[in-house]
């Protein structure tokens, strides 16, 4: 088969979720496993004027929903009779990705893509790292999503 691992960033959106369903028909004719993984930003909270400070309870509470997220997707997928398994990375987008996806050996990473300002728009534009499609090790599926 072409494709054996494919790694799948998704976050939940529309564009997530018609990525998720255009990469079920890749797995149909490929029978590659699939990992999801949902990206929670790594943040600092400000509160108050004397500085910042990290905050774990937010982030526990924070990490809770990105789970929520990732469920609501391994759900969608074993309705549709696939087994896949999930992750909720922490940190940098990109680098998350592309890092995870060398560490599972993935042959193919999927995104959702809307042509809308948005939640598609930073992987295309400006982030620190660079574009996924430049750090990437292997090859990128963009759905496009209307």
């Amino acid at each position: 088969t072409m494709y054996k691992r494919i790694l799948m960033a998704y976050d939940g959106s529309e564009a997530g979720q018609n990525a998720l369903l255009e990469c079920k028909d890749l797995m149909q004719w490929t029978g590659a496993a699939l990992t999801l993984v949902a990206v929670m930003p790594h943040h600092i909270d400000f509160i108050g004027a004397e500085g910042g400070f990290y905050d774990p309870q937010i982030t526990e509470r924070e990490k809770e929903n990105y789970k929520k997220i990732l469920e609501q997707g391994l759900q969608v997928l074993s309705k549709a009779g696939f087994a896949a398994n999930g992750e909720v990375l922490v940190g940098e987008t990109i680098s998350e990705i592309t890092n995870y996806a060398r560490k599972i050996e993935a042959d193919l990473i999927v995104v959702g893509h809307k042509h809308l300002e948005g939640w598609a728009a930073r992987w295309w534009r400006g982030s620190s790292s660079g574009t996924l499609i430049e750090h990437a090790h292997c090859s990128v599926l963009v759905a496009i999503t209307s």
